[in-house]
């Protein structure tokens, strides 16, 4: 049985579709068949992918508004492994268009069901905001990853989207569940960086993944190359992040499914599950209406 992960912060520039893009590539790199949906209207991790977001016909919009069969969306990527629904620009108007329609909340989850027995797992990467395109990716969803910018403002806003996760928990998807929090575009020369981390780790505990994806250069390029870091630069510290990242995720999924055989040496080497780096342990012990404070201004 697959399962399907969101990832989602409705604000912009943390790190969400960079995530989104180089995660799913990093799981298919481990072996993992993973479908990546671009639920953005932006499109930019379709175009992270190397597809013309311009020439895309089939796109989530179709499949969303009009009924368009998910499987027929499938484009193939540069990893064989890796599947993509791409995004247009049509997608846009898609908030309004899905205020009339029955069920409007619960649309992706019906669409994407026949894309379970195709993959392993389904990542979805969700616009900036709050709106019924985010509650669709959360009610179609097994679980939710929230990337973290180590700055400042990083848990500026975050109450309201736990209040919104909770709420989709209340009825819309009961079993919906915290996947993790992972901090993004760390600066380790910073103090603020470090503030960030521990304030952070203070307020989710076991929910914040260990795995911290650094600011690089290699990450910023990698899109402009149509490529994910991990064919991009390899190398690079941004890569082997998401490639930890993935090997946690896969270990809780082998948890799940057992997409990892049994007697693969690749999975024997690397050890047991950590239980100290987030999973399927339900949402995180913290109340969203709690105040979640930012660390003390350094200046």
């Amino acid at each position: 049985m697959s399962k399907t992960i969101a990832v989602c912060n409705q604000k912009g520039g943390v790190g969400k579709t960079t995530t989104a893009v180089n995660l799913s590539a990093s799981l298919a790199l481990l072996g993992a068949k993973v479908i990546l949906i671009d639920l953005d209207p932006q499109a930019n991790a379709t175009g992270g992918l190397g597809i013309e977001k311009e020439l895309v016909e089939k796109s989530i919009y179709e499949v969303i508004l009009d009924g368009l069969p998910a499987e027929q969306s499938l484009l193939p990527t540069k990893i064989e492994n890796l599947k993509l629904i791409p995004s247009h620009g049509n997608l846009s108007g898609a908030e309004v268009e899905l205020v009339p329609l029955e069920r409007r909340e619960g649309r992706l989850k019906e669409a994407i069901k026949p894309l379970g027995p195709l993959c392993d797992l389904i990542l979805i990467d969700s616009p900036p905001s709050l709106g019924l395109l985010t509650v669709n990716a959360l009610t179609a969803s097994d679980s939710v990853l929230i990337p973290l910018q180590c700055e400042y403002y990083a848990l500026e806003g975050l109450a309201q989207l736990l209040s919104t996760v909770k709420r989709v928990q209340g009825g819309l998807n009961r079993a919906l569940a915290i996947e993790g929090f992972l901090l993004t575009m760390a600066d380790f020369r910073t103090k603020l960086t470090g503030d960030v981390i521990q304030e952070v780790r203070r307020h989710f505990g076991s929910k914040v993944y260990e795995v911290v994806v650094p600011r690089s250069i290699r990450l910023s390029e990698a899109p402009s190359h149509g490529l994910p870091v991990a064919l991009y630069d390899p190398d690079s510290t941004g890569a082997k992040a998401y490639h930890s990242l993935a090997e946690k995720i896969q270990w809780r999924q082998d948890d799940r499914s057992s997409w990892i055989r049994p007697g693969d040496s690749s999975a024997d080497s690397r050890g047991g599950p950590d239980s100290s780096r987030g999973g399927d342990q339900g949402p995180p012990a913290v109340d969203p209406s709690e105040s979640v404070s930012a660390p003390s201004d350094p200046r």
